[in-house]
């Protein structure tokens, strides 16, 4: 006799917010998830909450991703309350810097095109000087000529963001089970029957929320979710007790005092191991934005698969072809996990066709012969 109305495939933060967002609209939700030490982007990511940037060329990505930051606030109060985890999430603004003119140009072209194709329904933001930044920054680097700010950009604990979502989701009801990869989904007269080495169930709707595996699995359902490869790594210093006085998407500072390098992408390998040469690459530009971070050591460095659509932007559908199926993918798990939790949940608990923006439907990698 089945004990749940629906199963998400994957644990990660976008399996998990969506379990949460789901026990809290009354389903019975099972979580199948991957091994522990799975190679999940959740365990890798930089931990930000963050706008600047993104949606260029795509407004509705743009909109999505501001409203995800106005709804954090609340979504990290609630998840406190039903976790006894406090996530750390801070939105002090974030900062772009430009280390040529030509860096400045293209940062101002981009945040204004983005303001134009959303109607001014972005996020706030406004050009910096060198001058303007030094009066913000005082130790930023010479090398730095300007840049851009943005109100609506943060961060929080990743980890602690994960083991949250975790925690609230069993207090919830959520019914976890590790070491159950699914390899097969097959669809039933009424519901799927999903496979693995482990053994198999069966369950009256799925969501389809495994990272790098959804790509696979996609088609087994009728849908697409086309990826691009994209490996990141990050730098991470000694843990110090003063604080960074800025946040930016390349470095930021966590609150328990270690100092973040990233943003680096990769896409020609498939190993897992970090490259010393980029980990350099990464700490010469940080040091030449804030010169202060020569002073830290570093304490380790580490490497993650990025779960990116090939446009970059989120998918979310329903199989037309085998209704009760549906697919999340996003590369913004963070960013994104307020609005998993408190709006596309409730969409699929409904049953809804529809749940997310319409163009993020996987209908726009469908290319006529």
């Amino acid at each position: 006799m089945q004990q749940h109305d629906i199963t998400v495939i994957g644990g990660g933060l976008v399996g998990s917010a969506l379990a949460l967002g789901l026990a809290a609209a009354r389903q019975r939700v099972l979580v199948l998830d991957g091994a522990d030490l799975s190679a999940r982007a959740s365990r890798a990511n930089f931990g930000l909450v963050w706008v600047s940037g993104k949606g260029l060329g795509n407004p509705a990505y743009a909109r999505w991703s501001y409203e995800a930051a106005k709804l954090w606030p609340a979504f990290a109060r609630d998840l406190a309350a039903r976790s006894g985890l406090d996530v750390a999430l801070d939105q002090p603004g974030g900062y772009s810097f430009a280390l040529s003119p030509r860096e400045l140009d293209e940062i101002t072209a981009d945040m204004t095109r983005i303001t134009e194709e959303t109607g001014g329904e972005g996020a706030p933001w406004r050009s910096l000087s060198r001058a303007e930044l030094l009066r913000e920054i005082p130790g930023i680097g010479p090398d730095v000529v300007g840049g851009a700010h943005s109100s609506a950009d943060g961060h929080v604990n990743a980890l602690r963001l994960f083991h949250a979502l975790h925690r609230a989701g069993a207090a919830a009801g959520v019914t976890y089970q590790a070491q159950r990869i699914v390899e097969r989904i097959e669809p039933l007269s009424s519901g799927f029957r999903l496979k693995g080495a482990w053994g198999e169930i069966t369950t009256p709707r799925v969501v389809l929320a495994a990272g790098t595996g959804t790509e696979a699995l996609a088609p087994m359902v009728g849908l697409r979710a086309p990826l691009k490869h994209s490996r990141g790594q990050i730098v991470v210093t000694e843990r110090v007790s003063g604080r960074l006085p800025f946040l930016s998407a390349i470095i930021r500072q966590t609150d328990e005092g270690s100092v973040l390098i990233g943003d680096s992408d990769e896409g020609d390998t498939a190993e897992i191991s970090g490259n010393p040469e980029i980990a350099a690459l990464l700490g010469a530009r940080a040091i030449r934005v804030y010169p202060p971070l020569a002073q830290l050591g570093v304490v380790r460095s580490w490497t993650g698969f990025r779960v990116k659509p090939l446009d970059g932007a989120p998918i979310y559908d329903h199989s037309a072809h085998h209704p009760g199926a549906y697919l999340v993918l996003c590369h913004s798990g963070v960013t994104l996990a307020a609005l998993h939790a408190l709006r596309v949940a409730p969409k699929i608990a409904e049953g809804a066709q529809q749940i997310g923006p319409s163009a993020f439907s996987s209908a726009r990698f469908h290319v006529p012969a």
